[in-house]
Formats: C-alpha cells, sequence, structure tokens
C-alpha cells in the first residue's frame, strides 16, 4: 500500500490517456525481489493519487530521479509500448561521471546481460554528449584535484542499468552508483553533501498515440542534483 501522508508526485503532462510523472530519487517503482521490506512504491502511489489503473511504460531505477510515463488504458499502453520497441520515445538523461570523456559526443555500443540471474548478452547502444566539466581541489588517486564530467546520455536500448554500466564499461564511472562507481569518487561527493546516485531522466519526447502530436516534457532536477549541477558552467546553448 501507499504511504498515506505521501506527496502528490509532480505532473508534467496529463490528459485522458497519459500521463508523466516526476520520480524522485530513492522511491522503487514497484515490488520486487529488490524491495527487502519496502512498502512505499510509485505505482501504488500513482493509482491512489489518479484514482485510476496505471500501466508503467518504463522503469527507471530506484536511485534515478526523472520522467515516468504511464497509461491509463491498456490499448494506449500498448501503442507506447510498440513506440519504445521501435525507438520512438526519445529518452534523455543527466549523468555525472568521474573524469573527462576524450570526445565531446561519443557512443558506446556493448552488449549487456539482463541482470541478475539472466546471463545471456542482447545488443546495448548509449549516445553521450559532454555538456560541461570541472576540476575540484579534491585529492584522489595520487592527484590534487579530481575531473568530473557532466553529460547527456541517450540510451538507444533498455537493458538493466545501461545508462550506469555503459559508464562503468568506459571507465567513467556514474558518482553516486554504490554498485557499479567508484567509491574514491563517491565518498568526494557526500563530503560536499551529496548523497544521491547523480542520473536524472531530465527529457521524454515521443507522438501522442492518440491524434500524432507531440509531447515534449523535461523533469526538473531535485535540490540535491542542483548542488551538483552548480560545480559546473553552464552548459552551451540547447544544453
Amino acid at each position: 500500500m501507499a504511504a498515506p501522508c505521501a506527496d502528490p508526485l509532480p505532473v508534467l503532462y496529463r490528459d485522458a490517456w497519459l500521463a508523466v510523472v516526476v520520480k524522485p530519487a530513492g522511491l522503487m517503482v514497484h515490488a520486487s525481489a529488490l524491495a527487502r521490506g519496502e512498502t512505499d512504491f510509485l505505482a501504488d502511489r500513482l493509482r491512489a493519487q489518479f484514482a485510476a489503473p496505471v500501466h508503467l511504460l518504463h522503469r527507471l531505477d530506484r536511485a534515478t530521479s526523472g520522467c515516468l510515463l504511464l497509461a491509463f488504458d491498456a490499448e494506449t499502453a500498448g501503442a507506447l509500448g510498440r513506440a519504445f520497441m521501435a525507438q520512438a520515445v526519445e529518452k534523455d538523461y543527466w549523468a555525472i561521471c568521474r573524469g573527462w570523456p576524450r570526445e565531446c559526443a561519443f557512443v558506446v555500443d556493448h552488449p549487456l546481460d539482463g541482470g541478475p540471474g539472466k546471463p545471456a548478452k542482447k545488443p546495448a547502444l548509449t549516445e553521450f554528449e559532454v555538456l560541461a566539466t570541472c576540476e575540484l581541489p579534491l585529492p584522489s588517486a595520487g592527484f590534487t584535484t579530481s575531473r568530473y564530467a557532466w553529460l547527456r546520455a541517450r540510451p538507444r536500448t533498455g537493458r538493466f542499468r545501461q545508462i550506469r554500466r555503459h559508464l562503468k564499461h568506459i571507465s567513467h564511472h556514474l558518482i553516486g552508483d554504490t554498485s557499479h562507481g567508484d567509491g574514491r569518487h563517491n565518498r568526494q561527493f557526500r563530503q560536499l553533501g551529496i548523497h544521491r546516485m547523480l542520473l536524472h531522466a531530465r527529457r521524454l519526447a515521443f507522438a501522442h498515440p492518440h491524434g500524432g502530436h507531440a509531447v515534449v516534457v523535461e523533469a526538473p532536477v531535485d535540490a540535491e542534483f542542483a548542488r551538483a549541477l552548480a560545480l559546473f558552467a553552464p552548459p552551451a546553448a540547447g544544453g
């Protein structure tokens, strides 16, 4: 059951068929083997908030914040599901990683398994763009400073923890990721008062399944993510 005093989730878009809400970091989407005694789930909150059945169209990790798309009926859910499968839904994320990637725009094309108990690997591709970089006076690994990059990530496939694992694969670990990140840099950010994983589903764009008009939404970051972004110079126009 949803927590009786939980605040309503911010709604970025809503009509008779679908909605896009802002998922907060730290809230699980639904009950699973990873729930470990949790009783508060986003799916339950949404059913109570909208007083209607909800069909969640994609998933966000517990520690990830941002845009989450849902449908109110099976027909709309099916149409949006097909759009996801056809890669017709644009999903842009903001991420902060350790180090400075060599290229301003790059692609990670690296197969991934399906997570625990699912060893079969499938194609996985993520497009990245560097929005800004910074160098902080934080000693690490023999250096007197530490470098970080603010990225836009666009996953073209939807594999288990894809962005996090792709960043690990290229040794630009996501800050705050306790499963696939770098503990030294996670501790550096905790000393700055930033304790969350720095991955945010910033933008969704898709054609509405009823009418075909464009739906484009952007989710604001929370205060903790905003403190991390304040370490960087503003990104170029359009970022």
